[in-house]
């Protein structure tokens, strides 16, 4: 596409207009990086889907699953790897417990402690599922040549590292 008529161009050529006081350039990358990240959210969440997960489901196994054997954490740690509130990661295990994908259970090291283990059927779903999709994240990170690819996670990887430390 012509990057003189997508709609971040448009939308920036109305303000240009309307405000010239302002220098709105900075829009030519935000904007385009949040519309390109829903973008991916919807064909990221379209694989968890075709395997009964959504993303927040996907991201607690992803977790568990990454973490090798013996694929178990505490609550909070799996909040915090997955950057939500406990509440939120309760709701969570909740549902996967009930679907028979995690166990939970008192921690040997704290017996106040709780935590959180992938079943075997939760070990299988999460692999199959993994494996979908990453072979989706090629397909998507396939549209940049290569060279473009490596670029844009230097420069990604940089200014990531400004929010969230080095």
């Amino acid at each position: 596409m012509d990057d003189s008529t997508d709609r971040v161009a448009r939308i920036m050529a109305e303000w240009r207009r309307e405000r010239p006081d302002l220098d709105v350039s900075p829009q030519g990358v935000i904007g385009r990086l949040h519309r390109l990240a829903a973008h991916l959210t919807g064909e990221l969440v379209g694989v968890y889907a075709r395997f009964g997960l959504g993303e927040g489901d996907f991201d607690v196994l992803a977790t568990l699953r990454r973490g090798g054997a013996p694929f178990e954490r505490a609550p909070g740690d799996l909040a915090s790897a997955t950057m939500v509130t406990t509440g939120a990661m309760t709701k969570r295990i909740d549902r996967l417990e009930s679907a028979g994908l995690v166990t939970r259970r008192a921690s040997e090291a704290d017996g106040r402690g709780r935590v959180v283990a992938l079943t075997d059927a939760g070990r299988d779903l999460i692999d199959d599922a993994f494996s979908a999709h990453i072979e989706n994240e090629h397909r998507l990170v396939g549209e940049l040549s290569a060279d473009d690819a490596r670029a844009l996670e230097v420069i990604l990887t940089r200014w990531l590292s400004v929010y969230e430390g080095q």
